[in-house]
């Protein structure tokens, strides 16, 4: 009766009621959690559509690199959203035991596969959950596991260099460069988790429209991640999920459609893994993900399901190709913008097989043991990493409940915080002057603690227990990759004087990147 009366009241004046309840939710909005102390676009205090539209206009990276430029080492991106631009914040933030946890962008990330969530190593928010899941597989993943696949990798990328003469180089084609390297990173996925190519660098298409999928994809969780609470209405609504669970609607994932078709056509062999049958580990082709997945299960049935195999290859798919491709992407750009670093890099790799530092195979493919013998190729690829990570987005942690000091400003419980590679990697007194401009020399000019201090902020990566775990085997594509190319083709952009553009959907790729490839000779004449 009390409510009814009090609507009875109040339903002639509904709009002054509106108007002040959004009134009193934007000020404690601004003022309630004690944030309104740090300096921010005004519209952010308020709320998270400022983060949202900022995010779909696809250039973050450039907003947040201007907003510290402007405001200094914390800036606030939303009532409840601290960025911090300091390197020391990453050891508080990013560090082991510090009681942080992943804030809810990262679920807006799941696949799903049969109306149910596919919670992986990445987008989990469950800390708990991460540290099982990653030491069920971590092994596949460690630096000493770069041998055994380096046979997978050199499979596509001879597939690759050959497609390149036949398809580009013979014919006088242009290339989308960066659409180009995305097909050899999905068959290198293809290769690492099946021992299978997935046709995309010999067909030279989309096999099953992945690649324009996950573009989208990406592009959706960027701005939803912002306010993650709209996936709920659109991906995750749980009517949707609830319809597929009974069979009603058959949406899927591509990628995670992709990745069961690939994963049921070795269903036989698996089982046996599963039932502990041993692994030729001395295979000339190597060991594929898939395979150590499974033998997880095996050693970890308490934890590790079919489940947990089919999210983990799907991750593979997810963050293995799109981040390596950009990666590959901004080190061949950044030199064919700098011909002076081009030139070079082409001489320090010719030197070197001409004087047996580096083999002179017959493929002219370049081994990762020989990759790490020059050091020029180190500062070009470090230095691309720098001025291009490809996450352009915070990676958001929650501060724990008590609170916690971070570089002097203590920040309450409950928090979003973050750092962002693009800014820690333009910090001065780290990298030297000139932070925006591409100059690898800066990788060798740095004396051993100026350059330690260097490497430990990078961010392109993460940081941390949730760092991200399949570097390794991305460092090993990039080491790879980029001398064997070289080795092949003198590159040259179709248009000079045109800047490509980039595209931040969370990951930020790059378009307009086109070129043309000439034949040169792979053995350096003595």
């Amino acid at each position: 009766m009390l409510i009814d009366e009090l609507l009875r009241l109040l339903l002639p004046y509904w709009l002054f009621v509106l108007v002040g309840a959004t009134a009193a939710w934007l000020l404690r909005n601004k003022y309630g959690r004690g944030l309104n102390k740090y300096p921010g676009p005004p519209l952010a205090h308020y709320t998270n559509w400022w983060r949202f539209f900022d995010a779909l206009n696809r250039t973050p990276e450039q907003t947040h690199i201007r907003l510290h430029r402007e405001h200094g080492d914390v800036v606030r991106l939303g009532p409840n959203v601290l960025s911090f631009a300091d390197p020391k914040a990453v050891k508080t933030i990013y560090g082991l035991n510090k009681g942080f946890t992943k804030s809810d962008f990262y679920p807006v990330q799941n696949a799903v596969s049969k109306g149910h969530r596919l919670p992986s190593l990445f987008s989990t928010t469950d800390e708990d959950y991460h540290a099982r899941y990653r030491r069920c597989v971590n092994s596949a993943f460690a630096m000493t596991s770069l041998v055994s696949y380096e046979p997978l990798v050199d499979s596509t990328t001879q597939v690759f260099l050959s497609q390149t003469q036949k398809l580009f180089a013979e014919t006088g084609k242009s290339c989308d460069f960066s659409r180009w390297l995305q097909f050899y990173a999905f068959d290198v996925i293809g290769e690492l988790t099946w021992s299978k190519r997935l046709g995309f660098v010999e067909k030279n298409e989309d096999v099953d429209g992945i690649v324009d999928f996950l573009a989208k994809f990406l592009s959706y969780a960027g701005p939803i991640g912002q306010m993650p609470i709209l996936d709920l209405f659109l991906e995750k609504n749980p009517i949707r999920l609830w319809l597929q669970r009974l069979g009603i609607s058959n949406t899927v994932f591509p990628v995670t459609k992709f990745a069961v078709d690939q994963n049921n056509g070795r269903q036989l062999e698996m089982q046996k893994v599963k039932e502990g049958a041993e692994v030729n580990a001395a295979s000339s082709r190597g060991v594929d993900l898939l395979t150590k997945f499974t033998q997880a299960q095996h050693d970890h049935p308490d934890f590790m399901n079919d489940t947990r195999v089919l999210t983990a290859c799907v991750s593979m798919v997810f963050a293995g190709s799109e981040t390596t491709a950009i990666s590959l992407s901004s080190v061949f750009y950044f030199l064919l913008k700098h011909p002076r670093c081009y030139e070079k890099l082409m001489i320090e790799l010719d030197e070197n097989v001409k004087n047996g530092t580096i083999e002179d195979r017959a493929n002219g493919v370049i081994s990762w043991a020989d990759s790490q013998k020059l050091p020029y190729l180190d500062a070009v690829v470090q230095e691309s990493f720098r001025l291009h990570p490809a996450a352009g987005l915070l990676l958001e942690r929650i501060v724990p409940s008590q609170g916690i000091d971070i570089c002097g400003e203590r920040i309450p419980g409950g928090t979003i915080v973050g750092c962002n590679a693009w800014v820690l990697h333009r910090r001065p007194e780290i990298f030297g002057d000139h932070v925006d401009e591409y100059r690898p020399e800066r990788w060798l000019e740095a004396d051993p603690t100026r350059l330690k201090e260097m490497r430990a902020t990078m961010f392109q990566f993460g940081a941390g227990a949730r760092t991200c775990i399949g570097k390794n085997i991305s460092l090993l594509e990039v080491y790879k990759l980029v001398p064997s190319f070289l080795r092949y083709f003198k590159i040259s952009l179709e248009h000079p004087d045109k800047d490509w553009k980039t595209h931040n959907g969370w990951f930020v790729r790059q378009i307009d990147f086109n070129t043309k490839f000439t034949p040169r000779s792979i053995h350096v004449q003595s």
